[in-house]
């Protein structure tokens, strides 16, 4: 990730506030509900793998593999080393508490290690409406229980890869510590998270500001308390440990010490002054209390810092720092020390964007230092270390920079750095997109190249903001934050890259042609770059458009039915009309409004702004106001229906104003709201129920009372929740679509948990794309190399069913003749052992009617040449060859 994390500005509107004021002493339990899945419905993510900041990871010291992440938007996370994967934790996370999904601080009990504590909250501004909490565990993350806090926490906040703010007392486990911000100072628990009260002989609150004019609140927060260390050395089983480290916002003071378990405080005499201490890891052993310096908050930033080594039993001050501070462009913050080899201490350069972040490692206490990479002559790098991001291909983002610039990047944002505390060859580390490790560590001590690779499968943390499911083509096209975007042709695979050609930071708004789906537009953010982008098949490619004068921004975008034209709201200037090149300014529609198109009519388009509806019959050259009385205040969704010229569908409101589901049959003219819906946010449509002629509507909503998600099959007469307690992920007012060939079949957007897909068991459900294909008959295959290069080739391939009857599935086999290899594959499932290799329907498309074709491709390697395979196989059958 190179930018903000998405922000959820102005979801006050449409949250909630949390009930009722809380005393000084925070309020007690609050239990967090939970209930069965629901009995038709499994819940899956659609696989990206990361793709936000991670900026906490934490190691349980008593019990091995037992490892937690934090994230700043999308929860907690717990390791499952059997799998190799990531276990979310915080999925019950409510609607009306989704700033709990920003977690600030994490700690694992070694005492206990079944016991599990997380400091959530998004913002300490008027962005989250509601209180900060502490959330407890005592079956590792499992299930929860609720404190609330009588003040804001900021998981989203600058800052936030400082910490860890919560702490565990490693002896007398019923003992925690919190950092809080905003001038809120340190709290404490003495009933293991019950009830927090603050620690009045603490008395400085950390009153640095990242930015102090910033009048938004978000850079002009005060850090606060940034972390909190215990010395284990100086307590016994069952008692309070006696000397305990806290690190405060404040360049003068960053160091506080404890001598008598946490009744009276001093600064720490002899520090360095002139930074913020990111970070503060002891090694008891040892006697040392390693500091990280930076110059600013971060994660973003920091052009100057230190490390610093404390002498405990000394008082002694040591300058360790691995770079002289003249020469440094960066802060530091990832720390960590390696627990079986005392002396062995790490750190990273975190906020170096370019040419990339940097990592020391010493074996001497910091005496001295080598480095991850190093220049032999500029701009020439060697690495200690070689990336493989093949499991999570996009990290290269495509993209092929400049020496001494490199992709994949060794990381940016790198926060959270990790020893395993009981295996000195695994490290992991956090970066704004991933969490990256090594099973190999210690070859870094040897100058033997090491492995780094992505770990972090199963940690789903994109924000979502538009989604599309086209009734042809990829299953699923996606507009995200920070990383653009992606189509998917498997639900169930990482895709090998996000959009490209441009390659926005955010992706704001897609849309498709409905009757001509390989058309399709998307539009989003770019600094000094274009705002809009076309293609022509699918999404596969793409290639960037012209912009009218005065863009800043994506805004909304919508294609004609037909795919003939486009009508573009961008941010910054008014709505506009055009084919794909030149734009010209539309009429009788105010600049910044939502736009939409007509699924049939390709002339017909759709907006909306402060509660006023538009509607065009010219292709977009001029609107005309039609429906009034609609939400004028919070979110808006609406959309027409596939088929049905005219139908319409809009979601919007807030709590404090209008709020619903409303349904138009004349083009926007006129809408009746639905009843019994008190509440709705979006609004989309899959495949029809058996036996049902109108599609299958989906919504993000509040009905009955109960917040959830929702369908109906009887075009909104009634609606059945498809959701539960346990699967709520917050906030899921960006975007929903159903699936047009896949009954039952639903995607829901998130702000920081990725996309969430649900399946039914229900009569008439699909295809899993991971379900095996029925034999299929005759067939004739046309096999084309597209492109190649030295070592590389793409090739299309087209399957034409040739029998008299329908295929259901079909799995299309052939050897290569020159030992090439497979690397990503599109429209299919890939295996291949040897020279042999397989390509399976991924499900949407394993229907094939007779005479019809299905085609997919694929890239390769190849050594020496790369002839075409003579002979394809299906179902046993050899297959013609065009």
């Amino acid at each position: 990730m190179r930018r903000t994390r998405h922000l959820l500005a102005g979801l006050a509107l449409t949250a909630g506030l949390l009930a009722g004021a809380v005393p000084a002493t925070a309020a007690p339990e609050t239990p967090v509900p939970t209930a069965a899945a629901a009995s038709s419905y499994t819940w899956k993510n659609v696989r990206i793998d990361g793709g936000g900041f991670v900026p906490g990871i934490v190691f349980n010291r008593t019990e091995k593999d037992l490892v937690y992440a934090r994230t700043d938007i999308g929860g907690v996370y717990r390791w499952n080393q059997a799998a190799s994967s990531w276990t979310p934790l915080l999925d019950s996370v409510d609607w009306d508490h989704w700033g709990h999904t920003g977690v600030v601080g994490l700690a694992s009990d070694t005492v206990d290690p079944d016991r599990l504590y997380a400091a959530v909250g998004t913002y300490t501004n008027d962005w989250d409406p509601g209180n900060g909490a502490v959330l407890r565990s005592a079956d590792r993350g499992a299930t929860w229980q609720r404190t609330d806090l009588p003040f804001k926490l900021g998981g989203n906040m600058p800052g936030r890869g400082m910490g860890e703010r919560l702490a565990v007392d490693p002896h007398e486990n019923s003992v925690l510590y919190l950092g809080a911000p905003s001038g809120n100072g340190l709290w404490r628990s003495t009933d293991s998270g019950v009830t927090w009260s603050k620690v009045t002989t603490f008395t400085n609150p950390g009153a640095y500001q990242q930015d102090p004019t910033d009048t938004s609140g978000y850079n002009s927060d005060e850090q606060g308390i940034v972390w909190v260390t215990f010395d284990e050395s100086t307590g016994t089983p069952g008692t309070a440990t006696g000397t305990i480290y806290v690190g405060v916002g404040d360049k003068e003071n960053a160091v506080y010490r404890s001598t008598d378990a946490g009744a009276t405080w001093t600064r720490l005499p002899g520090q360095p002054t002139g930074y913020l201490a990111h970070k503060g890891v002891l090694d008891a052993e040892n006697g040392y209390l390693y500091l990280a310096y930076s110059d600013t908050a971060g994660p973003y930033d920091g052009g100057k810092g230190q490390v610093w080594r404390y002498a405990t039993a000394t008082g002694a001050w040591t300058n360790i720092s691995p770079v002289a501070e003249a020469d440094t462009f960066h802060g530091f913050s990832g720390l960590t020390v390696d627990r079986q080899r005392p002396g062995t201490v790490m750190v990273s350069a975190y906020s170096s964007w370019w040419p990339d972040t940097q990592i020391f490692r010493s074996t001497d206490s910091g005496s001295t230092w080598s480095k991850a990479w190093d220049y032999t002559s500029y701009p020439t790098r060697a690495n200690r270390y070689t990336m493989d991001v093949s499991s999570v291909p996009w990290l290269t983002w495509g993209a092929d920079p400049a020496p001494p610039e490199q992709t994949p990047k060794l990381g940016w944002m790198t926060e959270a750095l990790e020893i395993d505390p009981f295996d000195s060859n695994r490290m992991m580390y956090g970066t704004g997109a991933t969490i990256y490790g090594t099973q190999e560590l210690t070859k870094w001590d040897t100058g033997t190249n090491f492995t780094i690779r992505p770990m972090v499968k199963g940690l789903e943390e994109t924000a979502v903001l538009d989604l599309a499911s086209p009734p042809s083509g990829a299953p699923l096209i996606s507009a995200l934050g920070d990383i653009g975007g992606f189509r998917h042709t498997d639900l169930t695979a990482v895709p090998s890259m996000m959009f490209t050609s441009p390659n926005f930071t955010s992706t704001t708004s897609l849309d498709y042609a409905e009757t001509n789906p390989d058309v399709v537009v998307r539009a989003g953010h770019l600094d000094g770059g274009p705002h809009v982008a076309f293609s022509t098949d699918n999404g596969a490619n793409w290639s960037a458009g012209q912009e009218p004068s005065g863009v800043t921004g994506g805004g909304t975008v919508a294609a004609s039915a037909d795919g003939s034209r486009y009508v573009w709201s961008p941010d910054g200037t008014g709505v506009h009309t055009g084919t794909g090149g030149a734009w010209t300014a539309s009429t009788g529609i105010p600049a910044g409004a939502t736009v939409e198109s007509d699924r049939v009519d390709p002339k017909a388009f759709y907006g909306f702004k402060d509660g006023t509806f538009y509607a065009s019959t010219d292709g977009g050259a001029t609107f005309t106001a039609r429906a009034t009385g609609l939400p004028a205040k919070g979110n808006a969704r609406f959309k027409a229906v596939p088929g049905t010229k005219g139908d319409l569908w809009f979601a919007g409101g807030a709590p404090d104003s209008t709020y619903g589901l409303w349904h138009s049959t004349d083009g926007g003219a006129t809408f009746a709201r639905v009843s019994g819906v008190e509440q709705a946010d979006t609004i989309g449509f899959g495949k029809a129920a058996p036996g049902a002629a109108y599609p299958a509507l989906y919504t993000s909503a509040k009905i009955g009372g109960v917040r959830g998600v929702f369908r109906s099959t009887d075009a909104g007469a009634s609606w059945v929740r498809i959701n539960d307690d346990a699967r709520q992920w917050g906030w899921t007012g960006g975007a929903i679509t159903g699936d047009p060939r896949v009954y039952g079949r639903v995607y829901v957007s998130t702000n920081g948990r990725g996309i969430i897909y649900g399946d039914t068991t229900e009569t008439g459900g699909g295809t899993d794309p991971t379900d095996p294909p029925a034999p299929s008959g005759t067939c004739k295959v046309a096999y084309k190399v597209t492109n190649q290069w030295q070592g590389g080739f793409q090739a299309d391939v087209t399957l034409t069913n040739t029998s008299a009857t329908a295929w259901t599935g079909w799995k299309l086999g052939w050897e290569f003749p020159a030992g090439q290899r497979i690397g990503q594959m599109w429209n299919a499932g890939p295996a291949q052992t040897g020279t042999a290799v397989t390509a399976q329907n991924v499900g949407w498309n394993g229907p094939v009617a007779a005479g019809a074709s299905a085609s997919f491709g694929f890239t390769g390697t190849w050594t020496g040449t790369n002839p075409v395979p003579a002979a394809f196989t299906l179902g046993g059958a050899t297959c013609s060859v065009a």
